[in-house]
């Protein structure tokens, strides 16, 4: 894909409140509750940062969903008519070397979809 063909990608300036329950209820089949509401709370708390989409899923170990699912069709069209898509939000698991994508994975692959590059904005904890 050439440079000209590869949409902007638009991010909203704040998360949306919807996407930390949201990340909160991922992170229950994960952690134990207490552990939950910390790094929902650290979340909420984190400064945004920067991370290439390559690099989010090398570290996160997940499959890439292909843009025939419906959820990453829907924020594919998002990137394409140019709407702000809310930050992701990530959990570094040191344990396991690796990131948990609390809250974003289907706007993750479909931002991949449109260029391996793309910087996205994120909460890391």
């Amino acid at each position: 894909m050439r440079d000209a063909d590869i949409p902007e990608i638009l991010w909203l300036t704040q998360t949306e409140e919807h996407d930390y329950p949201a990340a909160g209820s991922y992170l229950c089949l994960i952690y134990a509750p207490q552990k939950v509401a910390a790094l929902v709370q650290a979340l909420r708390d984190a400064d945004y940062t920067k991370f290439k989409a390559k690099d989010i899923f090398r570290a996160s170990r997940l499959s890439l969903l292909g843009v025939s699912n419906s959820h990453v069709e829907r924020d594919l069209h998002k990137i394409k008519k140019g709407v702000a898509l809310s930050p992701l939000l990530l959990v570094r698991d040191e344990n396991n070397a690796q990131v948990v994508i609390a809250d974003g994975y289907h706007r993750l692959c479909a931002i991949y979809a449109c260029h391996e590059d793309a910087e996205i904005t994120c909460k890391i904890v």
